[in-house]
């Protein structure tokens, strides 16, 4: 496709309003960290004169100068938006972390965009985490492109890594994932290795050279036409066929030389359907060049090949109550409904939101109802408020560049929302609507926090707050049973991140301490005990005896109790506070301080005083049998258990199952699920799998999922209680 064009439009750096969703195209770049995503959005911002050849803009900011701790760390760890324009369409490049600890910022792209460029490195080769982002995309129909980079490696081969991705990418249509471009190399230097050039045009069978320090186009020479013939034709017959133009086929079997502009239309019909998959090259450009190698032919596939906004169907919407909406329309005279895909904070303008609009137009100083729905689970509250949005800007690096409006099909962002998380909808205040959520991967790695010192206690619950609002794959829980404060994340990365920013962002130093697991404890055999509470030191009295029996009962029982008091021993009065007594007791522990749980307490005999007995006596006196009765039986510990599922490719099946044995686990069965992939079944105890979202990653390279849900609690091996009644002995005697 690289004959159109070869200079930049010249709008250099300039922000704009997009005036019609057709001139619009939002792409995410997806690959693994280290794949060259980043290096490539600012090779295309150099390109369309969006930076100069430093990569600064007219302002002094550079394309990657989004997060200080990003710079720390020497990577992405969220989603950023750079905006460029090219021959008049305006492109939304949306940058994604690499690392799976960051998935959730690659999913809040997805949603953004409408085709995506899988970035894939000459010299690392394909990942399982990146074929798994591609199924997802294919399932959902989204038109997708490849780009090797680093092809300046010395290991680097362009043909390997092309028959990689047609293995891995192709899956039953290898044909559907084909070079559009062949590189051009140049001299051989002393290593072996010789450098990119330049790009062969297979279409247009034309050399695109760019040793020169800018973009040449000149005829290929004898040598190189047979390894482009054959090339030309493999792509040709890929095109036509999985664009299904069967009359095209026809005449190209038929012997007929088909012109350049019908097999560049039938590409571009290809790609935009989601068929086609070609395949680009991506180099850096030679010293003085302002155009990196195959950038200008990404930009052109960009602009020509990939979907408008009008080609994407918009989320299905309802009221906020949940009553079915019509479908809605990419049409900026429509209905207003814009989802906000990312939230971040800054500490000059405050909360920023990034927003894609689906339908309708979006205008400062107009009133807008916020929806936020379905993540009460994660510390997220359901919201139902309308607010004024402010300044709406393009981002690009640390900067905000206000723009009038943002149409159906654009990307903007909007300040001092101050409602507004991320996955929340905002329309119209007349006619609310909720958008259907995007799928977002549960955090699964537990830390539990405390704040450092007493200033930090004071601002930790507001932190809190504007971290899981940026967040929605963050959950936060108050434990009550444990008593802690437990921040759910997906990785160590993840938590290091988070906690960095809660340093950073929000002045808020708090220490990461070890995560409890809530046991419970039970009675292992029957026990009689009296509870005396007899109190005749000056004043009023307090008189109450209780003689109770205690008996375990099957898991998942409860707390029982029986009244059993003849005679009027035990005053009727009174026996509902000796129940209040013993389940008091029992939610704060009798051995070890967990809850008490499978237990019958049976209220067989007692005594009272017609002056000194009270409820409160009665109550203390409940508490005291309680205890009295577990000091002389075996107490059991009582651990809960969780079914997990655990989809996995078949050859990590073996590993994973003899892990989770290694975890005390027992494994309910597998099945297939899809290519090439199991679902494991099991059930294991949560003090086994505080850390299983990290080692899973590990034992599966980064292929494997899993999902947990409470099972119920059972008795702990006697080895494993013992160690944890002498830990608590331990740190009771300090």
């Amino acid at each position: 496709m690289g004959d159109r064009r070869d200079t930049a439009p010249g709008a250099a750096g300039r922000a704009s309003a997009a005036g019609r969703p057709q001139d619009v195209r939002n792409v995410v770049l997806v690959g693994h960290s280290g794949s060259g995503k980043t290096t490539l959005v600012e090779a295309l911002a150099l390109a369309t004169g969006a930076v100069n050849r430093a990569g600064h803009v007219a302002d002094g900011g550079t394309v990657s100068d989004h997060d200080e701790i990003e710079h720390r760390q020497q990577r992405s760890v969220q989603l950023s938006l750079v905006p460029v324009e090219w021959d008049g369409i305006k492109i939304n490049l949306l940058d994604t972390p690499g690392y799976a600890d960051f998935v959730g910022e690659l999913r809040a792209g997805l949603r953004a965009a409408d085709a995506a460029l899988f970035v894939v490195s000459a010299a690392d080769g394909v990942d399982g985490a990146t074929r798994m982002v591609w199924e997802e995309c294919a399932a959902v129909g989204m038109p997708r492109a490849v780009v090797v980079t680093h092809l300046e490696a010395a290991r680097a081969d362009f043909d390997e890594m092309t028959e990689t991705c047609r293995e891995v990418f192709g899956g039953d249509s290898p044909d559907a994932v084909l070079p559009l471009y062949l590189p051009l190399h140049g001299e051989e230097a002393p290593d072996g290795h010789a450098p990119v050039t330049g790009l062969i045009g297979l279409l247009s069978q034309r050399v695109f050279d760019y040793s020169s320090g800018k973009r040449e186009e000149y005829p290929p020479d004898d040598g190189q036409l047979p390894v482009i013939d054959e090339a030309r034709a493999r792509l040709i017959e890929g095109i036509i066929a999985e664009s299904e133009d069967e009359s095209l086929m026809d005449r190209y079997l038929g012997g007929e030389e088909l012109d350049l502009k019908t097999l560049i239309q039938d590409l571009e019909r290809a790609v935009a359907r989601g068929s086609f998959h070609p395949v680009l090259a991506a180099a850096p450009a030679a010293e003085g060049c302002r155009q990196g190698i195959g950038t200008v032919e990404l930009l052109e596939l960009i602009t020509g090949g990939f979907p408008t906004p009008l080609e994407r169907e918009v989320p299905q919407v309802t009221t906020p109550q949940g009553t079915p909406h019509a479908q809605l329309s990419c049409d900026p005279d429509g209905p207003l409904a814009a989802e906000v895909v990312k939230t971040s904070s800054d500490p000059y303008v405050g909360r920023i939101s990034l927003v894609r609009v689906f339908s309708g137009t979006l205008r400062p100083d107009e009133t807008v109802h916020v929806s936020g729905h379905g993540l009460e689970d994660r510390g997220h509250e359901d919201h139902d408020v309308d607010e004024r949005i402010g300044a709406l800007s393009s981002p690009f690096g640390k900067h905000q560049r206000t723009v009038p409006h943002c149409i159906a099909g654009d990307l903007a962002s909007v300040a001092k929302l101050t409602r507004a998380e991320t996955g929340d909808t905002l329309s119209a205040k007349d006619d609310p609507l909720l958008m259907e959520p995007w799928l977002m991967p549960d955090p699964l790695l537990p830390v539990a926090i405390q704040a450092h010192s007493k200033a930090d206690e004071d601002k930790l619950s507001v932190g809190l707050s504007r971290l899981v609002a940026e967040d929605p794959t963050m959950r936060l829980e108050q434990n009550p049973d444990t008593r802690q404060v437990v921040l759910w994340c997906l990785g160590e990365a993840h938590m290091d991140v988070a906690l960095e920013r809660l340093r950073t962002r929000y002045g808020v130093q708090v220490d990461a301490v070890p995560h409890k697991v809530a046991l419970r404890e039970t009675f292992g055999e029957k026990s009689v005990a009296r509870g005396r509470h007899v109190k005749q030191s000056g004043g009023h009295g307090q008189y109450a005896i209780c003689d109770i029996e205690v008996e375990p009962l099957p898991v998942g029982s409860g707390i029982q109790f029986v009244d059993k008091v003849v005679g009027g021993a035990v005053p009727r009065q009174f026996i509902p506070s000796v129940e209040k007594g013993v389940r008091a007791q029992a939610a704060k522990g009798v051995a070890l301080g967990f809850p008490v749980e499978d237990i019958r307490i049976t209220l067989v005999d007692g005594k009272a005083h017609s002056v000194d007995s009270s409820d409160a006596a009665f109550q203390t006196a409940g508490a005291l049998a309680l205890r009295e009765a577990a000091s002389q039986c075996r107490i059991h510990l009582l651990e809960p258990v969780s079914e997990i599922q655990v989809m996995v490719p078949d050859d990590y099946v073996g590993p994973v199952m003899s892990d989770l044995s290694g975890r005390r686990g027992r494994v309910l069965g597998t099945e297939p699920v899809g290519q090439g992939r199991t679902l494991v079944r099991a059930e294991v105890p949560e003090i086994e799998i505080g850390r299983y979202a990290v080692d899973l990653r590990s034992l599966s390279h980064g292929t494997g999922r899993y999902g947990r849900c409470y099972a119920r609690h059972e008795p702990m091996p006697p080895q494993l209680a013992q160690k944890l009644r002498e830990q608590h002995a331990q740190e009771s005697g300090k």
